[in-house]
């Protein structure tokens, strides 16, 4: 990385479902990836506990060997159970996406599979240090402490099908 500061994922958006299985990363996600990332790479995975995906950049991987020592370390401190080698299995089992200058990028299909992800589009969600991406569905089915991501989504869903239904 070449020192670039960047200053978190915020914010939400909606990107309808492209052709040949291509999702597009919506501006304001696609600029902070790029700030990110040095470039248009785009690192996905199954979130850990929700059912959706978590997006970031490429400068994120050097926070993921901190955030596992912290990890243990708090387990030993509170005496629970912690494997080490799983967890870091879940933080590095990223893929990493190349997307085009317009955000264009195909989700590989393990990842819309374990995510629900059909052609009905995607919704983002920022959460600071990284992104969600949901089926519009799968978040509506969440909890009421889900219930401001949820107005956005169902919000930004409809807009997303009017201007589809007036072209």
């Amino acid at each position: 990385m070449s020192g670039v500061s960047f200053g978190g994922y915020s914010g939400q958006a909606f990107s309808p479902s492209g052709d040949k299985g291509r999702f597009t990363l919506p501006p304001l996600f696609r600029k902070a990836v790029k700030e990110s990332s040095d470039g248009r790479v785009l690192c996905l995975a199954k979130h850990d506990r929700w059912d959706c995906l978590t997006g970031f950049g490429l400068s994120r991987k050097n926070e993921l060997d901190e955030q596992l020592d912290r990890e243990e370390e708090r387990a030993i401190r509170m005496q629970a159970e912690f494997d080490r080698d799983l967890r870091a299995m879940h933080l590095f089992g990223f893929v990493e996406l190349p997307f085009d200058d317009s955000g264009r990028f195909v989700l590989p299909d393990h990842l819309r599979d374990l995510a629900g992800i059909d052609d009905g589009g995607l919704y983002f969600q920022g959460a600071g240090r990284f992104f969600t991406i949901w089926n519009p569905a799968r978040l509506q089915a969440m909890g009421p402490e889900w219930a401001a991501a949820q107005a956005a989504c169902a919000s930004l869903t409809a807009e997303a099908e009017a201007k589809g239904k007036r072209k």
